[in-house]
């Protein structure tokens, strides 16, 4: 278990690189030839725009990266977090760390961002996407992704766990965003099953329905325990939803400057 941990520790940027863009093809792929729901769009400006919101994400990244590297340390340093409380199998410690990662990084600090007002302005750009496929995984407006990434850095802070776990979640991450966008058409049936575990792309399509109440459920990224936990779990009619959202100016949806700047424009009426 820990050479395996281990190599996430030392595995090359090539290497990560390598598993985001073979992730992205591959669901692109399926979801060409068996997609959800037959729409002509333009795919490859579609993608263009999205793909350019995720460059900035990866710049964002980076810096989070040498912040990352110096918060392992000092917490290694003070022995800061859960996990030096007390005594476990190394992958019990792995299991307490992803649980903790999910729920803060993921299905936490996307709450927020629909509960908050302000926050809720950031997170619109994701929501305004009408065309929702597999490169709408990280569709996220710059301070919106800030934000998530300094909910990780929490999240570590209170487990205190070793940054093996932490990158490991990471990979695991990359599959689940794009998964959980894709149009690939999975069986109603497998979907629902597999929704009781983990978010299903059938699952999230109901979060991205451009009216509320729908749009205020499945919060979660990995697993879907947080939504039936909370309350905030759904699963309905599939072939009632519509992409987008209803506050938003939806023929702008792949246009990048307006998208950027969606969370200052004070002619939009948010409904938060």
């Amino acid at each position: 278990m820990n050479a395996f941990l281990d190599f996430f520790e030392v595995m090359p940027i090539w290497q990560k690189l390598i598993w985001l863009i073979a992730v992205i093809t591959i669901f692109w792929i399926l979801e060409g030839y068996y997609p959800f729901r037959k729409k002509s769009y333009k795919k490859w400006k579609h993608a263009r725009t999205n793909l350019t919101l995720l460059s900035f994400t990866m710049v964002i990244n980076t810096v989070f990266g040498i912040a990352t590297a110096g918060i392992f340390l000092w917490g290694q340093k003070v022995q800061l977090g859960l996990l030096h409380w007390f005594e476990a199998p190394v992958w019990v410690e792995l299991i307490i760390s992803l649980l903790f990662l999910d729920l803060i990084a993921q299905y936490g600090v996307h709450y927020l961002l629909h509960k908050n007002k302000w926050l809720w302005h950031l997170h619109t750009v994701h929501h305004s996407d009408t065309h929702l496929d597999v490169t709408s995984g990280t569709r996220h407006h710059p301070i919106d992704f800030i934000m998530r990434e300094v909910a990780a850095l929490f999240a570590v802070l209170i487990t205190g766990m070793p940054i093996s776990f932490y990158l490991f979640y990471r990979i695991i991450t990359i599959f689940f965003t794009y998964w959980t966008h894709t149009r690939f058409a999975v069986p109603e049936k497998l979907d629902k099953a597999l929704s009781y575990i983990i978010v299903t792309p059938g699952m999230h399509r109901f979060h991205h329905h451009r009216e509320m109440p729908w749009t205020d459920t499945n919060y979660g990224n990995i697993l879907s325990i947080w939504d039936r936990l909370f309350g905030t779990f759904l699963y309905d009619d599939p072939s009632k939803i519509e992409f987008g959202l209803d506050i938003i100016d939806e023929t702008q949806t792949d246009v990048l400057s307006y998208q950027l700047g969606l969370p200052f424009d004070k002619r939009i009426t948010y409904k938060k």
